[in-house]
């Protein structure tokens, strides 16, 4: 069972705010009126200060309701941070990066619902995106647009074609891969532009034009329909992507991966942490 941060943030926030929303409106006003009267009668101090002490249930709810609702807005409306599983994104994103997702790129969306209540912008070539995965909404894939509603993609000879344009590729040449990512040593390395956005790709000459696991050896050309996008991994031979199981639907977009914050690789040698990554930007 896959737990649902987003239902307990809202959860919790509902359940915290409302003790709290309660006790001010209706229990802490009898609270003190019940203390005006017992001083007026001349009841006894240590009666007076229990009749009016705060429970410890509204105690907590107002400590804690302020941290989570926080959380709720900070996660749901700007940033959220994401753990890399894979190599499907190599070069560009390892194993076990930490990265951050701009959440309101591509509109502001209500937590839970995933309903857009407010239109600010749509993905571009070349952006690196997070999204549930159409077969599994309750997972959450990463991978970088290459088609937009209405292009029309192929990828043959490692080569991506949108609208019949073949997208430029600048060969480095060997990858040498550290830690989890060591089974891409020998990978050819390239610069990859898409509508002038470069970006550093992986792939390995003697694999077919689809990863393992898809039924063809050749993709496309296929026209996207509006409202879903294209996907591919930068590991162009180890992922998997819109070649395999089609399109993104916009509704399933999740942000815009903007930066690495962490990197923790237990298969890297000495310590696990690449300092080098800290704070790297994503292209």
């Amino acid at each position: 069972m896959t737990f649902d941060f987003p239902a307990f943030l809202v959860l919790a926030s509902a359940v915290t705010g409302g003790i709290w929303l309660l006790d001010a409106i209706a229990l802490a006003p009898r609270r003190r009126r019940a203390m005006e009267a017992a001083g007026v009668g001349g009841a006894k101090t240590g009666e007076v200060d229990a009749s009016y002490k705060e429970p410890v249930l509204v105690e907590y709810a107002r400590s804690f309701f302020p941290v989570i609702f926080a959380v709720l807005i900070l996660r749901s409306f700007l940033v959220e941070p994401f753990r890399i599983p894979s190599n499907s994104m190599m070069p560009t994103l390892l194993t076990g990066d930490f990265i951050l997702v701009n959440k309101f790129s591509y509109g502001l969306r209500l937590p839970v619902l995933n309903m857009k209540f407010l239109e600010i912008g749509e993905p571009k070539r070349g952006d690196v995106v997070v999204f549930r995965f159409p077969l599994d909404p309750k997972t959450d894939y990463i991978k970088r647009v290459v088609g937009l509603p209405g292009d029309e993609v192929a990828y043959r000879d490692k080569t991506i074609y949108v609208n019949g344009e073949p997208m430029p590729q600048l060969p480095i040449g060997d990858y040498l891969g550290v830690g989890s990512g060591k089974e891409m040593t020998g990978a050819r390395e390239a610069l990859e532009s898409l509508d002038g956005v470069e970006h550093l790709i992986l792939k390995r000459s003697e694999a077919p034009n689809l990863p393992f696991g898809c039924q063809v050896l050749a993709y496309g050309p296929v026209r996207i329909p509006e409202g879903h996008f294209f996907v591919m991994g930068d590991n162009r031979d180890n992922s998997n992507d819109s070649r395999c199981w089609g399109f993104v639907p916009e509704e399933n977009l999740v942000g815009k991966a903007f930066a690495i914050w962490m990197h923790w690789d237990g298969e890297r040698e000495g310590f696990p942490i690449a300092w080098s990554r800290l704070w790297d930007g994503i292209d």
